[in-house]
């Protein structure tokens, strides 16, 4: 054990050798920091409650030495008071050449530096935290915001034809569905829930004869009616504001059609933005299950097989596909949302 020793020596580190049960022999000198604390019997350690950290550890060291492991057993840090002043200490357990050993380290800087680690990265955290909280902060202004913005506008153009207040929480919420379904980010499904109630704002220039005419539009009439997909796209345009220009995107493609036959530019397919290709789907639902100056309510039959004969031409395939996937949960909002 003589190379043991001389390998230890000097880096305040104590070997002993296991002699008997909770019984240690010292192999290498006591460091000096450990001889107010360890005091020897009989040149021998006993180790008892008085150290009730180490003798713990001792139990899965008496393991660690039957398994007849050479990798080191570490304890972990812990402190003992020493005549009014705490010492770090951390202790081994290993099993050379037949013998059983336990190293007993004064680990001052070691414990100094791992606090400071650990010190240093709790107040990372707790800095990271308060950011994140803020950041939270803020977002939940930004979205009342753009919710008042949306509110306003909405208020503002008032419920000047056939659409309720309902029909167009409703859109919003329909819509929100289709979105979390695509797997949207919160942020992107909170947007359209916004954006998709304006997708009519523009018809506040549509006048009233119009708008509240029981029967069919004239070509004229159909062609004034038309232009309010323009206005509502004028009216949201240019604010910088995401959800706002998801709102101007759904106010003027709204009314375009997966063929290619609709207005007001004719658009086909993907060029058409999904946030309005979705809105189209959860309007026509909603303007078909509901009552309107020129067509009573239609059951939920009929309306799928209305919808279903304009998947592909008038509708997205794949996103008509996806509505009726999760109809169920558009079903329970109409019944919850009602005129």
């Amino acid at each position: 054990m003589t190379l043991l020793a001389r390998t230890f020596q000097g880096f305040n580190q104590w070997v002993l050798r296991e002699v008997s049960e909770q019984c240690f022999e010292p192999i290498t000198p006591r460091p000096q920091a450990l001889s107010p604390l360890f005091k020897l019997d009989d040149e021998f350690l006993h180790i008892g409650e008085q150290w009730p950290f180490l003798l713990h550890f001792l139990y899965d060291a008496k393991a660690h030495w039957i398994e007849q492991h050479a990798q080191p057993l570490i304890s972990g840090i812990w402190l003992e008071d020493c005549q009014g002043k705490e010492i770090a200490l951390e202790a081994s357990a290993l099993y050379v050449d037949g013998e059983s050993l336990l190293i007993v380290h004064e680990i001052e800087r070691k414990y100094g530096e791992t606090a400071y680690r650990l010190q240093s990265s709790r107040d990372h955290l707790l800095v990271e935290e308060e950011l994140e909280r803020e950041v939270a902060r803020r977002t939940r202004q930004i979205i009342a915001r753009e919710e008042q913005i949306s509110l306003c506008l909405l208020a503002a153009a008032g419920c000047r034809d056939e659409e309720t207040g309902a029909h167009i929480r409703r859109i919003g919420l329909y819509s929100a569905v289709m979105a979390e379904a695509l797997g949207w980010g919160i942020d992107q499904v909170d947007h359209i829930r916004m954006a998709a109630p304006m997708h009519d704002i523009g018809k506040i220039g549509i006048p009233d004869y119009i708008l509240q005419k029981p029967g069919a539009l004239e070509n004229d009439e159909r062609s004034l009616m038309e232009t309010h997909a323009a206005i509502g796209a004028s009216m949201l345009s240019d604010t910088g504001i995401e959800m706002m220009d998801m709102a101007r995107d759904i106010a003027q493609c709204h009314h375009e059609r997966w063929d290619g036959s609709g207005y007001p530019k004719g658009l086909r397919g993907e060029e058409i933005p999904i946030a309005a290709r979705i809105t189209a789907i959860v309007d026509i639902y909603d303007a078909l299950v509901h009552k309107r100056v020129y067509k009573p309510a239609y059951s939920e039959e009929k309306t799928y097989d209305i919808m279903s004969s304009m998947s592909g031409s008038h509708l997205d395939p794949r996103l008509f596909e996806l509505f009726q996937q999760n109809l169920a949960q558009i079903q329970a909002i109409r019944q919850q949302v009602q005129d």
